[in-house]
């Protein structure tokens, strides 16, 4: 079973990468500004309370310590002597009891602690910086800021960021589908042109983009690939073709001569084996022509017309009386004709289908022929041994036999099934083989009817 990531397209897959690549990035970037930042400003705040504490330390270490300590901004400033008693602050400050208690005094003096600005009155928190004056009767300068503005940025950065972060992915990613759509669109023209070069047979080539990128170097390139394959095909075609036509004449030379021997009496059963063997020689260069001829061109120049799909069946019945399997034919009332088939072509499939049937049959041939929403199916039904589910495509290739009951039969050249298949696709159908409710093999013949028929444009 593929993996659902196997099944998603090219564009669906860089684009998930590139996004999670890109998330991951502004994350990062995020988590790393938001710190920045957050540090930075602490460090600001720490830097003014150290300012500040240095000043009011010169002024006790002088001896010119004011009862009120003067100070600017929302900065609130306590001196405590050894004792822990209060002795100057500045306006806003308590003058009877120390913003910290004694354990956190320790604290303070080694890095700035935080503490509930109701201490002090206020509603924010408080940043606190302690630093000793003196070495005797020591004192201490406390240097409180309250941080909520700086509180109240970090939240508004961390908001933005958490808002801004879905929102900017999203238009980057908005850009990239259309930016890798862009670039992936020769890519696409070129898939689209392979599909139909290959689904029509024709030497086209694939279109080269203008740009000079890999994209143009891969077109360049499969181009070159296809003109050797061209090549290659036409050489194969052009040798069955003269191969078979080369044939042809010593083949009709011993048919003379086998004719020639049994009219005089001469030769025996030997004149009837060659004879027997000659035919069948024919009957594969006349198939060999024949697929040379479809590889080759196709359906195109033959004569267009539309074939009675009854009247073919009756042809073909009326060549397969005789001794051997039972052999019946059903025909819905007035089946649709098939379109732009020749009526040697569609016996040609009929007869092959029938004629393998019976080699095959146990004791009954049943052809069934019907329309069905645009399409005729002939359905030919056999009690025979049947094929395994496993070869019953592998037989459509050409010179395949089985190794079972239906291998090496009288008059089996393995052209037939690849020829009932290259005509009925030469002209919009398919042929399909199954299990049989006979208990033996169905061939199902798929035909556009001819209201159903695409019109050539050639």
């Amino acid at each position: 079973m593929r993996q659902p990531w196997r099944r998603w397209t090219l564009r669906t897959r860089l684009l998930l990468i590139g996004l999670l690549g890109l998330a991951l990035a502004q994350a990062i970037g995020s988590v790393a500004l938001y710190t920045a930042l957050s540090v930075a400003n602490q460090r600001a705040v720490d830097a003014d309370a150290h300012a500040t504490a240095a000043a009011v330390a010169e002024l006790v270490s002088s001896g010119r310590l004011p009862a009120t300590v003067p100070v600017t901004g929302t900065e609130m400033v306590q001196v405590v002597d050894s004792r822990g008693r209060v002795v100057s602050a500045s306006p806003g400050a308590d003058r009877l009891t120390p913003i910290l208690e004694r354990h956190e005094l320790a604290g303070a003096l080694a890095h700035p602690v935080s503490v509930p600005g109701s201490r002090l009155g206020v509603s924010s928190e408080l940043r606190v910086t302690a630093t000793r004056v003196g070495t005797g009767d020591r004192h201490t300068v406390i240097v409180a800021e309250p941080i909520a503005d700086l509180t109240r940025s970090q939240d508004t950065l961390l908001r933005t960021l958490l808002i801004s972060y879905p929102l900017v992915l999203a238009l980057l990613g908005l850009i990239a589908w259309r930016v890798i759509g862009a670039a992936l669109r020769p890519v696409e023209e070129l898939r689209s042109a392979a599909e139909r070069i290959s689904g029509s047979g024709r030497d086209d080539r694939l279109p080269v983009p203008a740009s000079r990128d890999e994209i143009h170097a891969l077109a360049v390139t499969l181009n070159s690939m296809l003109d050797r394959l061209g090549a290659a095909r036409e050489r194969e075609q052009d040798l069955v073709a003269d191969v078979a036509h080369e044939l042809r004449s010593p083949l009709a030379s011993m048919r003379l001569q086998t004719d020639v021997a049994r009219r005089l009496g001469e030769g025996g059963e030997l004149v009837d084996g060659v004879d027997a063997e000659v035919s069948r020689m024919s009957s594969l260069v006349d198939d060999l022509l024949l697929l040379a001829r479809l590889d080759a061109h196709g359906p195109a120049g033959t004569p267009a017309e539309a074939v009675d799909v009854g009247r073919a069946l009756a042809e073909v019945a009326e060549s397969h009386v005789g001794p051997g399997p039972r052999f019946t034919v059903e025909s819905s009332p007035g089946p649709a004709p098939v379109a732009w088939t020749r009526p040697d072509e569609l016996r040609r499939i009929l007869d092959n289908l029938v004629d393998n049937a019976r080699r095959h049959a146990t004791a009954e041939v049943r052809v069934t022929a019907r329309s069905d929403d645009g399409r005729v199916l002939v359905l030919v039904d056999d009690d025979g041994p049947g094929i395994p589910a496993d070869d019953r495509e592998r037989v459509f290739e050409r010179f395949t036999r089985l190794d079972d009951a239906r291998a090496r039969d009288a008059g089996g050249s393995g052209l037939g099934l690849a020829i009932v298949r290259e005509l009925a696709r030469s002209r919009g159908g398919d042929v399909r083989l199954g299990e049989s409710p006979t208990g033996g093999l169905r061939a199902e013949v798929d035909l556009p009817a001819a209201r159903a028929m695409p019109v050539d444009d050639e």
